[in-house]
This record gives structure tokens, C-alpha cells and sequence, in this order.
């Protein structure tokens, strides 16, 4: 019996950066767009950046009393997705860097998770920039994985 090698599950450590295309309205002094660089983030940063906006209280009725059921206490989970769904933009954007001190102070900005929304301030921007970085981090499907998706869907 041959033994199994662990080689091909020992990947390296170091982060892989795509780059593409920042939104139409971000040009260089010669008139081309920009490219955004985006750091793949493990499935671990994911769901610890995931976790610090979600928390989890002890329900109650109206009068403050904790609701039981079955004898155990009810806890209520509440999330702030998209403040997640920023924070995760945020760590992810290798360029332009947004946890920057200047870009900061630019706009006025104390909390990184309010920069998204600050530096890509339309809707169009914003919707660009939040699909390609979870595209780009798996956690939405690519244009390629969606027109096969709509192929699919036509031929049944």
C-alpha cells in the first residue's frame, strides 16, 4: 500500500492579490482606469470579521423578563450584515488602501467600516466595488458563473 502524500495540502501562506478594473470614474493623469488590487481573504478572516458584527442578547418580553422555553433561555442573534459586508471591502482592498490615515482624514472618516460608502460614493461605484470583491473572494458568483447559471436556466 502506497502511502499518501500531504505535499498537495500544503499551500502557501502568502495572501494571492487579483487586480481589476476600478469603476469607470477613477482615471489616471493619461486617462485610464485604475486597477484595484484585492487581497484573497481565508474563510477564517472571513467569519472573524463576519463575527465581530454579530451579537447575542437574551430575549425578553416587554415587561424585561428573559422568554424560556422548554425550560431554556431564548437568545436573540442580531447582525449588521452590511457593516460586515464593508468591513470585509475594507480588508480586502490592498489598493486603494482604505484603513489610510490621509484618505482617513480626506474624508472625514473615524470608522473604516464608513470608507467604502465615503470613497465610492455612488450607488453604481458601490454596487461595482462590493460585487467584485466578493467575486473575488468566492463569496459571490463570478459574471462567468452566472452566465453559465443563465445558460442553465434556459435550456430547462
Amino acid at each position: 500500500m502506497t502511502k499518501k502524500s500531504l505535499k498537495y495540502f500544503m499551500r502557501s501562506t502568502e495572501p494571492e492579490i487579483v487586480t481589476v478594473p476600478a469603476p469607470k470614474s477613477f482615471k489616471d493623469e493619461e486617462g485610464n482606469v485604475l486597477q484595484l488590487e484585492i487581497k484573497k481573504l481565508t474563510q477564517e478572516e472571513i467569519n472573524n470579521l463576519n463575527d465581530k458584527y454579530r451579537s447575542r442578547t437574551m430575549a425578553t418580553d416587554k415587561k424585561g423578563n428573559p422568554l424560556v422555553a422548554n425550560g431554556e433561555v431564548i437568545w436573540k442573534t442580531e447582525r449588521n450584515g452590511a457593516r460586515a459586508s464593508r468591513h470585509i471591502i475594507v480588508e480586502a482592498l490592498q489598493y486603494p488602501n482604505l484603513k489610510d490615515p490621509e484618505l482617513m482624514k480626506h474624508y472625514g472618516a473615524v470608522d473604516i467600516t464608513d470608507m467604502p460608502l465615503k470613497v465610492f460614493s455612488t450607488a453604481d461605484e458601490y454596487e461595482y466595488i462590493s460585487r467584485v470583491v466578493m467575486q473575488a473572494l468566492g463569496l459571490a458568483p463570478s459574471a462567468d458563473d452566472k452566465d453559465e447559471e443563465d445558460l442553465d436556466a434556459a435550456k430547462n
